[in-house]
């Protein structure tokens, strides 16, 4: 059984980390890209991000003054027991929002859409949004926490399938000139590409893409990882740097995830992360141990299935022999 002081506790520490200490992949990303930039005022921005998330990490502080939309990915074991059940743990999760808010702290940007009012700790209607999935034959609960820019850096578009790839890079060259050129997007960043599904599961797939997978981690269907660095290499050769200015480091990784969608249409989101990237993940075990680390991993291949019922590879390669 899982308490809920033990969910607690580790979700707060994870608001802590995603806030102050930028994930090492992320970090070596950029550092890997200020050899290759050629332009100086964006190598410059290169090498002053580094030293930002280097005294950041020194005098624990956050390493952004816009600490972002504070959220949570939550991924429960099937097995897994939960002390006053799923009520309790999203009551642990909006209590630990509020802790770090007033004590790490985490700039209070959630306010009322329309009368502005807040309470000034992240907390309220519909906030901090929670996302859910499940893992079988495991008893474990991951709680990930993404600390994401809420204004900017989004777009959508209803593709048809005769648009096909080239209409999805059409689409991916558009969203990130505009981004670049109006200033709506704080880059070099993590772009995440959802393709399919209902438009809302699209922005989903899309987000989840740009803020729960590494840097350098590829999808495993090898045509949808051939497109991810055809992506890359095209956003980062449209002459944008660093924060909009000259150069070619626009992109330090790019993701796609792809849903089934209507017969009819080929839905398309962009989702560009900070530049600092802001994630952490806690794995709480049956037992009340913690463990904490950087990659979500929550596409798992249960996450990728596309059967009606699960089989893990193991069973599917016994059945198949």
């Amino acid at each position: 059984m899982i308490a809920n002081d033990r969910i607690a506790e580790a979700a707060y520490r994870i608001m802590e980390k995603a806030a102050i200490d930028i994930p090492d992949d992320y970090l070596t990303g950029i550092k890997g890209m200020i050899d290759l930039e050629k332009g100086d005022l964006s190598a410059f921005v290169l090498k002053s991000m580094v030293d930002n998330y280097e005294a950041a990490t020194e005098d624990r502080r956050p390493m952004c003054a816009d600490t972002g939309l504070p959220r949570y990915y939550v991924k429960v074991g099937n097995n897994a027991q939960v002390d006053e059940g799923f009520v309790g743990l999203e009551r642990s999760l909006r209590e630990a929002t509020a802790k770090a808010t007033n004590s790490v702290p985490l700039r209070p940007n959630r306010v009322h859409p329309l009368w502005r009012h807040d309470h000034n700790n992240n907390v309220g209607l519909n906030a901090p949004e929670v996302e859910w999935s499940f893992e079988p034959d495991v008893d474990w609960i991951d709680i990930t926490t993404v600390h994401k820019g809420g204004l900017f850096g989004t777009d959508y578009r209803m593709l048809f399938p005769g648009d096909g790839i080239d209409g999805v890079k059409r689409f991916f060259l558009d969203t990130l000139i505009a981004f670049g050129k109006r200033g709506l997007a704080c880059q070099p960043a993590i772009v995440g590409v959802g393709v399919g599904g209902s438009k809302d599961t699209c922005m989903q797939l899309g987000k989840q893409a740009a803020c729960l997978r590494t840097v350098g981690e590829r999808n495993p269907d090898p045509k949808i990882a051939e497109l991810e660095d055809e992506l890359k290499e095209l956003g980062n050769d449209i002459g944008m740097g660093a924060m909009g200015f000259v150069g070619s480091s626009m992109v330090v990784d790019c993701h796609v995830e792809a849903g089934f969608t209507h017969t009819g249409g080929m839905p398309v989101s962009v989702h560009t992360f900070c530049l600092s990237s802001r994630r952490a993940t806690a794995r709480i075990h049956a037992d009340g141990s913690i463990e904490y680390r950087t990659d979500p991993q929550w596409f798992t291949p249960y996450m990728r299935r596309e059967t009606i019922g699960w089989e893990t590879p193991a069973e599917t390669s016994s059945s198949s022999a």
